[in-house]
């Protein structure tokens, strides 16, 4: 029965984009004056998989462009050619080319050869022009390629595993591979057939002794084999050398049949891979499933835990009810690793972030003709995946904004007493539950004279104003505000940093900047580790409860009646040390109906969002718990001032407070004052 190999074609696609960052990590990282000959290799052996692979599965565009790749590596590697700054620069523009052909291949984009054809020239000229003079050859690797000679014979024995053909490896693929590489025999060894009414059609029960004769060199006959190189048992060995050369020219690779093998290699995937990493590939949706289900597991423990409290005096004096308690402490702790250890299926290293940067420095400061380094650390610290994909852009915005507006020319430096490379650095490490990512740069620093200068002409402050440094950073995340001179494709436009800002504030994260001129600027950008759980803290107002993340609060306080103000007989104010915060009434905004509405001897907790300090008075401050968010935007509609719903353990349903839209929210002075938002429409919603 013939294999469907479209099934294994996501798992090829996956791991051949991968390749493509290990290879472009490599040749960013290469030194054209000390080459060395193992890091020439990796990436070769990188762009041999690919190919290889793509011709597998009949993608022979993508074949036949990585081949040209594949053969000025290989010059390079053997010496012949040798590697300039150009011929690194080429080499990465074929690799944005092999990343989209890949990309278009994957949503099924017909692909237009031509489109790709000026890199594959350029590529086609290194070979040409490039090659390496007399005595500046490469040191070789260590590994020598056998070359073969007019009508030698190579015999080779292919032993795969029993289950080769259900990772979508055909044999008989391999060898008509091999007949373009000279005249081949071939001998099937039957023996380990079983009876024809307990064969499974899906396994391979046959080994191969084959003789291939021509001019093949041994790595020609190597690459046909390398994807099922854990697959299979195989030996290459030249029949028509003397004693000595068979030796010299043998190849053997052994891989255990997993039906002998109590313990066999695991394959990464259902699809192909000659990989030891002992991991498995699965769709987000299944995982998403599964923590949305450990979610309503933790809502049911709760809800559990809950009810053996309100029946702690009734049964504490039966015999069974520390049996009960016992069993219900270790549902919690059972529960609670459970749900770390379902997050961590989704936590990935920010280095898949960080490992974009390098490639950006190196094009971009190329552009604007300045000599930039990067320094990295913190790349294996874990965030959840939804983070890491939207952290992105934000932080190449900010990338290109260090290296336009913060790292000085060469001259500049120089002139400065600083050295002439300048330098970004970016880390990243957990802290208090969070994630925090900066960048620094030690370049100019911001003019703040200039951005006053520029702010004042537009209007965004007074003439007679006192401008101190956080009013500085503000105006630097307005949209529309740039102080570049020239609008270039760079910069100069005023787009960038409010979009920062803007993907930061929708993670639930918050930017903080601080710049010294003349020394350079840092950014620390503070995101939650997961969109999933929030660490929040439960307050009671009226007979609702409302969630208020722990990451927005400064304190918690009991109101005084002397401390609270109006201003313009509007706007309250209250007086905490030494400045006046604005303080909303929670129960006024929401519509609830409470008590009282006299807030003496009430409570307040002072929260922060967006740079800005409000009070929130509440009726009660209740527990500290982690929760599992549920979209409101995806069950309801989107609300200003809440970001979500959870389900508490006595069943009823708590809103997520997003404190930077309600502290927005109460400053429009249109808003009625009672049922704005539908409280208890929402939470009907938020139940079902």
């Amino acid at each position: 029965m013939a294999t469907d190999l479209t099934q294994f074609h996501e798992a090829f696609f996956e791991e051949s984009l991968e390749a493509v960052d290990d290879m472009e990590s490599g040749l960013l990282n290469m030194d054209v004056e000390h080459i060395d000959p193992e890091s020439i290799n990796t990436i070769f052996r990188a762009a041999h998989s690919i190919k290889g692979c793509s011709a597998t599965f009949g993608f022979t565009d993508i074949a036949n462009f990585v081949h040209v790749m594949e053969t000025v590596l290989d010059e390079m590697r053997d010496g012949n050619l040798k590697p300039t700054q150009e011929t690194v620069d080429v080499l990465l523009k074929s690799l944005d080319a092999l990343r989209m052909m890949i990309q278009m291949t994957r949503v099924g984009t017909k692909l237009d050869s031509g489109s790709f054809s000026d890199i594959q020239n350029r590529l086609q000229s290194v070979l040409s022009t490039n090659k390496a003079h007399s005595g500046e050859a490469l040191p070789k690797s260590a590994a020598p390629v056998s070359k073969g000679r007019e009508g030698a014979a190579w015999e080779i024995h292919f032993e795969p595993q029993m289950d080769i053909m259900k990772t979508g490896n055909d044999p008989l693929r391999m060898f008509g591979v091999l007949q373009d590489l000279g005249e081949v025999k071939t001998t099937a060894n039957m023996s380990g057939l079983l009876d024809f009414r307990t064969i499974d059609p899906e396994d391979c029960y046959l080994s191969w002794d084959l003789t291939l004769t021509g001019a093949a060199a041994q790595a020609e006959i190597e690459e046909v084999f390398e994807w099922v190189a854990d697959e299979c048992k195989l030996r290459i060995t030249m029949a028509t050398a003397s004693e000595n050369e068979e030796h010299e020219h043998s190849f053997e690779h052994s891989a255990v049949r997993k039906s002998d093998d109590p313990h066999p290699h695991e394959k990464s995937a259902n699809g192909p891979s000659h990989s030891d990493s002992a991991s498995i590939r699965v769709g987000i949706d299944k995982v998403d499933a599964i923590i949305n289900m450990v979610g309503e597991l933790v809502i049911t423990q709760s809800m559990l835990d809950q009810l053996g409290g309100e029946f702690e005096e009734e049964l504490k004096n039966s015999a069974k009810y520390e049996k009960l308690r016992s069993g219900l402490i270790q549902l919690e702790r059972n529960t609670r690793e459970l749900q770390e250890s379902v997050m961590r299926i989704r936590m990935l290293p920010i280095s898949y972030v960080f490992n974009r940067v390098p490639r950006i420095v190196h094009d971009l400061s190329k552009k604007l003709n300045k000599d930039v380094n990067v320094k990295m650390s913190g790349e294996n610290t874990e965030l959840d995946k939804t983070v890491l994909e939207k952290i992105g852009d934000p932080l190449v915005h900010l990338i290109r904004n260090a290296l336009d507006h913060g790292i000085e020319s060469p001259q500049q430096r120089r002139a400065s007493g600083k050295p002439a490379t300048g330098t970004i650095y970016l880390n990243a490490y957990h802290k208090g539950g969070n994630i925090v990512v900066e960048v620094r740069d030690d370049g100019a620093g911001l003019n703040k004279n200039k951005i006053i200068t520029k702010a004042k002409a537009r209007g965004l402050v007074g003439n007679d104003e006192t401008i101190t440094d956080e009013k500085i950073y503000e105006l630097i995340f307005k949209a529309g505000f740039s102080t570049a001179d020239i609008v270039s494709d760079v910069s100069g436009r005023g787009v960038g940093m409010d979009v920062v800002k803007k993907n930061i504030k929708a993670l639930g994260g918050n930017i903080e900047m601080h710049s010294v001129e003349g020394q350079g600027t840092s950014f620390t950008i503070r995101l939650p580790l997961t969109l999933a759980i929030l660490d929040g803290q439960l307050v009671r107002v009226g007979s609702e409860t409302y969630i208020v993340p722990l990451i927005s609060i400064i304190e918690s306080l009991q109101i005084k009646p002397e401390y609270v103000n109006k201003v313009a007989g509007q706007a309250e104010v209250y007086k905490l040390r030494n400045e006046y915060i604005p303080f909303i009434r929670m129960h006024d905004l929401f519509g609830v109906v409470t008590p009282t509405t006299d807030i003496s001897g009430g409570l307040m907790v002072v929260v922060e969002g967006d740079g800005k300090r409000a009070g929130l008075v509440v009726d009660d401050l209740l527990a500290q718990q982690q929760v599992v968010i549920k979209s409101l935007e995806t069950n309801y509609r989107r609300i200003d001032g809440l970001s979500g719903a959870t389900i508490l353990g006595d069943g009823t349903v708590a809103l997520i407070v997003d404190v930077t839209g309600l502290i927005n929210l109460s400053h429009k002075s249109h808003l009625p004052r009672s049922g704005n938002h539908g409280a208890e429409k929402i939470t009907q919603v938020a139940a079902a």
